[in-house]
Formats: C-alpha cells, sequence, structure tokens
C-alpha cells in the first residue's frame, strides 16, 4: 500500500501509558498551531463520559490559566489517566488534521491501540473514550508494575526463566524490554536484573499490563468493546501487539483485548510501516516512542510535537491565557 503514496509517508504513532504528562499538554495548547481548538473540542465530547464514568473532567485541567498541579492524575480515580492519554493523543492527531497534513497509516503501540483506531473511524470519540476509561479500570484490578531494562529479550532469557511470573511485555528495540509482573516478583527480578549489570528502570503505572495473567480482564474487555458499534478502519492501523495492520472490524474487539495478555514488539511492526525518510509523529506527550522507532529504522525521521512545543523555553504561554469555566 505504501508503494502508491509520494515519499515521504507520514505516520502518525500512538504510544502506551508510560509517558504521559499532563503539563506537557497544558504548554503545548497555546504553542503548536491548533491544539488548543483540538483539545478544547476533544474534551468537551470526552468530559460527558468522564461524568458518566464518575470520573473527574478534564478539560478545565489541560485549557485553565493555570498549569495541572504535579501528580495531579496519580490521586485520581482508574480510568481518569487513560481518558487523559486518549484525548490528548486524539487531539494531537486532529490537530495536525486541521493543519492540512494527513497521514499515510497509524502505528499503534498498547494502548494506542484505542486512539489510534478511534483516530482512524473505527470507534466513535465517545465510544473511544469509554473504551479508554475501563481498560484502566480493568487494568487496576491487578496490581503490580512495569520495569524497562537496558537489554534485549533474548538478553534476558536466562533471568526470565528463574521467574515464572515476570514476562516480556514490550520489546522497544534490540535493546531495551519492558517486563511486568505483581510487586513481589518483579523487584526480586529488578535486584537479580540490577546484578547482573542490567539498568532497571521502574515505569510510573501500578498495575501489571501484556501479561497472561489478565485473561478475565481481557476477556471482560473484548465483550465491551463488542458491545459497542465498531467499524473498518478508514487509515492503516498497524499494531504492535498484532504484528500487522488491522484487516477489518470484526477483528477490532479481539485486537484491543489481547493488548492486556499479549506483548507489544515493536521492531517487526516499525519494519513493515516505517521506511527511510518517512516522518515518524508522536501522538502523546512525550519522546520515548519515536526514539524507539528510529532505533529500528534510524533512516526515518522523527517528530515530538507536544514534548517538543512544552520544552521550548522561546515559545511562551500567551499572557492573559483565558480560564475554562466548564468542564
Amino acid at each position: 500500500m505504501n508503494q502508491s503514496l509520494a515519499p515521504p509517508w507520514i505516520v502518525h504513532a500512538f504510544g502506551g501509558q508510560g509517558d504521559l504528562s499532563l503539563s506537557a499538554a497544558w504548554r503545548a495548547a497555546d504553542r503548536l498551531p491548533g491544539l488548543r481548538d483540538a483539545l478544547a473540542e476533544v474534551f468537551t465530547r470526552v468530559d460527558p463520559v468522564a461524568r458518566e464514568l464518575g470520573l473527574p473532567p478534564l478539560r478545565t485541567r489541560l485549557l485553565g490559566a493555570e498549569p495541572p498541579p504535579a501528580h495531579w492524575l496519580a490521586g485520581q480515580a482508574p480510568g481518569t489517566a487513560q481518558l487523559a492519554l486518549f484525548g490528548i493523543s486524539l487531539a494531537v492527531h486532529r490537530a495536525r488534521l486541521a493543519g492540512g497534513v494527513r497521514p499515510a497509516l497509524l502505528l499503534a503501540v498498547s494502548f494506542g491501540e484505542i486512539p489510534a483506531l478511534t483516530a482512524a473511524g473505527g470507534f466513535s470519540l465517545p465510544d473511544g473514550a469509554r473504551l479508554a476509561a475501563r481498560l484502566g479500570m480493568l487494568l487496576h484490578t491487578a496490581p503490580g508494575g512495569l520495569t524497562m531494562l537496558a537489554a534485549s529479550a533474548d538478553r534476558l532469557a536466562e533471568l526470565l526463566c528463574q521467574a515464572p511470573e515476570v514476562v516480556v511485555a514490550c520489546v522497544n528495540h534490540a535493546e531495551e524490554t519492558v517486563v511486568s509482573a505483581p510487586p513481589g516478583p518483579l523487584a526480586a527480578f529488578e535486584a537479580a536484573a540490577r546484578a547482573a549489570g542490567l539498568p532497571a528502570t521502574r515505569l510510573q503505572l501500578p498495575f501489571i499490563a501484556h501479561h497472561p495473567a489478565l485473561w478475565r480482564q481481557a476477556g471482560t474487555f473484548e465483550r465491551f468493546a463488542m458491545s459497542l458499534p465498531h467499524r473498518p478502519p478508514v487509515l492503516p492501523v498497524h499494531s504492535a501487539v498484532a504484528g500487522r495492520a488491522y484487516r477489518g472490524a470484526a477483528e477490532l474487539p479481539r485486537g484491543l483485548a489481547d493488548c492486556l495478555v499479549r506483548p507489544a514488539v515493536l521492531p517487526p511492526v516499525v519494519r513493515a510501516a516505517v521506511q527511510p525518510g518517512d516522518l515518524v509523529v508522536e501522538m502523546g506527550t512525550g519522546q520515548a516512542l519515536a526514539r524507539a522507532v528510529l532505533r529500528t529504522e534510524p533512516a526515518a525521521r522523527a517528530l515530538t510535537p507536544v514534548g517538543d512545543a512544552a520544552r521550548r523555553p522561546d515559545l511562551p504561554v500567551p499572557a492573559g491565557r483565558p480560564h475554562e469555566e466548564h468542564g
């Protein structure tokens, strides 16, 4: 399919939950063309879903006069952070569309499949929000964590054999792997990894993910996704869990459920979807996904608009920023 498009192809990349910053989105809202309007449009439709589910509204946090308090999301009910990441990712995508930029395809990693499939028309925006929040609620029923290691999955094989409750959750690139486990086994694995000279960094996520122990939650999530109207994506959505692009509407519920129990392996889907010279644009608030893509396809180009705008001191937020009164 890519051969029919004139290079460079533009790829919108939707990442997972480990790289979310409300304050970065707040700072970028007035620094990126169209982003403030897109955030207002998206969260005007997301906040009713939040109220429906007993979660706090997010629009005022992102568009108000003051930045969101540090760690505000960490104190909110399960599902709130997922709604925030869903809405921000979708707003970045829509802001770029409004600016006349159309991607050739979407790359989706882990949680990013929900906003990616919504962006591609597989689910309505409110139903995408419901999926995002429901996923967060289900994940919080399985305490544990995820740890990133600067090592390939093969290099971790011996340690993993000695720790049956620890599984590979994500392969970001050839030299970076994320594992997941319940709290005790994960702490023991981290200690063993450090003793073997492997740096280990715990992600700020208080649950297991991409773990076969989530099979009950995966079944619940699949049934919920099946209950929502879903349509064939109008843009190709390449899944790091499926290892390919989705082929039709019928496989969307199972594909989303697989994200709870199967690993996300990024390099093969990057090799299939991203070619030298392509521009990969990260839809979240960080830079981790774009960097991982470049480790597999170094001849591609990467753009992290929210992260870049939030960090540029030469782009101050305009004075007199309006305060949003409605949530």
